[in-house]
């Protein structure tokens, strides 16, 4: 699955998260809204948040009226991120990197770089969780940039040093707010 054999820490996005406990994607954002789960044990990457499977497994029966984990579920996303290893906390997590920190990283397009990943002409990722391909930083820097015309293909320094030193304030860095609920808030505040 990943571009290398290094161990990953084990993560879930929230489709995974709702996997592991039998719900739909939008459960998970209630349980953010209502405050029984947080960003806390969660890394913010290209806009989206990726617990802690550690977490994720705990959280269920940790609740009020608690809740088992599908544990197929947990055993495919271990398997899946596998050679893996079980974070206790998030300052444990090397830097992770989605697309938009790859636009970045290199000042290439989204569009140039899914479809370089689409078409394998890049490194694959090391992760895809719920749907998002995601890369540890190392695999990015020590893959072969791709052949291009028009593009160097060189990371930013300050872009690198800001993500190994979780300092990173450009795009993916925070969760935009999406949807209707979203929208009818950007509208009140117009």
């Amino acid at each position: 699955m990943g571009g290398t054999e290094k161990r990953r820490p084990y993560l879930a996005g929230v489709q995974d998260f709702a996997a592991v406990y039998d719900v739909r994607g939008p459960q998970v954002s209630q349980w953010v809204t209502r405050g029984a789960l947080t960003y806390e044990h969660a890394v913010i990457v290209s806009g989206s948040p990726y617990w802690l499977l550690s977490y994720v497994k705990e959280f269920g029966p940790a609740r009020t009226r608690p809740k088992e984990p599908n544990e197929t579920v947990l055993a495919e996303l271990v398997e899946q991120q596998s050679p893996g290893w079980w974070a206790k906390s998030v300052g444990e997590l090397p830097p992770i990197v989605g697309m938009q920190e790859c636009e970045a990283l290199f000042g290439v397009s989204q569009r140039s770089l899914a479809d370089r990943v689409g078409k394998g002409i890049w490194i694959m990722p090391d992760y895809r969780l719920s749907g998002s391909p995601l890369w540890l930083l190392d695999t990015v820097l020590e893959a072969e940039p791709p052949a291009s015309r028009t593009v160097q293909w060189v990371a930013d320094p300050v872009v690198v040093a800001a993500l190994r030193e979780r300092r990173y304030e450009g795009p993916g860095s925070v969760i935009v707010p999406r949807g209707p609920a979203a929208r009818k808030r950007a509208d009140a505040e117009e």
